[in-house]
């Protein structure tokens, strides 16, 4: 049984929590990251949420996320995560953070404080299949084109992400 970090609205931990009693209600604030991996020609890596998951299943997000463990900070867990979803390590680092809450159908939500990580990488991507279902790399342009059309293939985390931080870089 996965324990999230409940948190209060400035990520000051609370106690822990069941993972899935998280998930299937609204009302509780958790600790997350998302993370934003691009290569030397400045794509995003994306993916496409295994469609084993709760929430948001087949729905494209950012290169990788998860939830920090009570002994982790964001950045370990980060990298932790991104070794075990894709295949690859890479350094992380902090470039902010950002609240949100998002109902998924009538399944679910998120209520998140959410890190957004980045970190480069080049060489091979070897997803874990039961996470990933798809993955490539994405122009910021046209990513940014795409989450206007069609805004339901993409997770808020990403849409907010990309609103919030990237926008202004």
């Amino acid at each position: 049984m996965v324990q999230l970090v409940i948190v209060d609205k400035n990520d000051e931990e609370i106690r822990l929590e069941d993972k899935l009693k998280c998930h299937l209600s609204k009302e509780i604030l958790h600790r997350a990251f998302t993370i934003f991996i691009f290569n030397s020609k400045d794509k995003l890596l994306i993916q496409k949420r295994s469609k084993n998951k709760l929430l948001w299943p087949l729905t494209w997000e950012s290169s990788c996320s998860g939830h920090p463990l009570q002994t982790e900070d964001y950045i370990t867990a980060g990298e932790k995560r991104l070794k075990e979803e894709l295949g690859f390590s890479s350094k992380l680092k902090l470039l902010g953070k950002f609240r949100y809450q998002a109902r998924y159908k009538n399944i679910g939500s998120e209520n998140e404080i959410c890190a957004l990580l980045i970190g480069k990488y080049n060489r091979k991507v070897n997803p874990n299949p039961k996470e990933v279902a798809e993955w490539k790399w994405i122009n910021l342009k046209t990513l940014k084109k795409d989450l206007i059309k069609k805004p339901k293939e993409y997770t808020p985390w990403l849409k907010i992400a990309v609103r919030q931080f990237i926008e202004s870089v």
